[in-house]
């Protein structure tokens, strides 16, 4: 719509002065259908000045000419010559214009002079047109240097604004490598002492011929999964041209087992559930429905102490659905206080443009509950049937 509104406001300009002129004409004695077809040739050409200020410029101005050889229509004769100027200086063909106001000017002053009546009114006549077209030469030379320092503040606006991207860009980068530098002195170093230590540990065992307890091959693996997830984000934290999502390219729902089972192993027993048919997902999806899993069974460790756990993961059309329940001893009387992870599902979820649920359960226990949609995900060939358990070591 806006694209044809300056197009639709040149034609209703070229129509009005055509109908002007044409009721002059027709109120001229002696004018003829050539002075008509003239002044509507002359105005109708109007409709291009913005976007072809010459051709109305040459057009209009030999147009007008031939009505006022004919006629002596006076100063309305000159209006689609003074508009035909002003669009020509309006776009910095100066010299054009001035030419065709002094053809148009010197041919009106010759014809039309001397008087038929001797007043002097044809001279007077070309006195105003002369103020009128020194007029519309002036505002159009104001409206190009207006349009000219809009242009060049616009272009300066963009500039700083691009400047300043830059610069929050750059102090973002130096964060993230501040950030990275932090985490790979702090925790790297711890963590890789947690898994050398438990390392010797379980070699010690095995080769005292003692059994290795479970907790010792749990921090054993998590201490492996933390190194590998910690080497991911500095990575991330590390991309310097900002070609990441911001997302460490780590864990979905393809390690869902090795997650439970981890879960398991900490004496959390835990059961997984899938139905629908299963699709690739979109990797955002993938990541937040791993990481809610994760950070709900590790609420569930932390918080409700010799409670189990029910996930439940369902390819429902158009969303992905992750449940987890536990019965714990979280009532609606006495609900948990939400905190960081909770928070942090929450963002997750939020980005993606899906729905948590986190509250007590009826029963006793509490749920997590997470409807994520997918984006351009395809089925792939194995379907999984309803309610389907993962092949998953069950404990006791």
């Amino acid at each position: 719509m806006d694209r044809w509104r300056p197009l639709a406001m040149d034609g209703a300009l070229a129509a009005v002065v055509a109908v002007m002129l044409s009721a002059t004409v027709l109120g001229t004695p002696g004018a003829s259908a050539l002075d008509l077809a003239a002044v509507l040739v002359g105005s109708l050409v109007l409709v291009a000045w913005r976007r072809a200020p010459l051709v109305p410029l040459v057009v209009s101005t030999a147009c007008m000419l031939v009505y006022a050889a004919h006629a002596e229509p006076g100063p309305p004769a000159a209006f689609p010559v003074l508009v035909s100027v002003f669009a020509a200086v309006r776009a910095d063909h100066r010299l054009a214009a001035a030419l065709a106001s002094a053809v148009f000017l010197g041919a009106g002053l010759a014809v039309n002079l001397p008087d038929a009546d001797g007043s002097g009114q044809n001279l007077r006549n070309t006195a105003l047109l002369v103020g009128w077209f020194l007029a519309a030469g002036v505002a159009a030379t104001v409206t190009r240097h207006r349009h000219a320092y809009l242009e060049q503040a616009e272009q300066r606006a963009a500039e700083a604004e691009r400047t300043r991207e830059e610069a929050a860009r750059r102090r973002a980068g130096e964060e993230r490598l501040r950030i990275a530098r932090e985490l790979h002195d702090s925790l790297t170093h711890s963590i890789s002492i947690i898994k050398v230590q438990a390392g010797v540990a379980v070699h010690l065992a095995r080769k005292r011929g003692e059994e290795v307890p479970a907790a010792l091959l749990a921090i054993q693996e998590a201490s492996s999964d933390a190194m590998r997830e910690l080497r991911a984000t500095l990575e991330v934290l590390r991309d310097a041209d900002g070609s990441s999502d911001g997302e460490a390219p780590a864990s979905g729902l393809d390690r869902l087992g090795d997650l439970v089972e981890r879960a398991r192993s900490t004496g959390l027993p835990a059961t997984v559930t899938i139905s629908g048919v299963r699709r690739e997902l979109p990797a955002e999806v993938d990541r937040a429905a791993y990481r809610i899993v994760q950070e709900a069974l590790t609420n569930v460790s932390r918080h409700a102490g010799g409670a189990t756990a029910a996930i439940r993961v369902d390819y429902a059309g158009e969303e992905l659905i992750v449940q987890v329940d536990d019965d714990g001893t979280a009532s609606k009387d006495a609900p948990p206080v939400p905190g960081v992870g909770l928070l942090g599902m929450r963002e997750r979820v939020t980005a993606l443009g899906g729905r948590l649920r986190a509250e007590p359960r009826p029963e006793g226990g509490f749920t997590v509950r997470a409807e994520l949609p997918l984006k351009e995900t395809s089925p792939l060939n194995e379907t999984v049937l309803a309610k389907e358990a993962l092949p998953l070591k069950e404990t006791s």
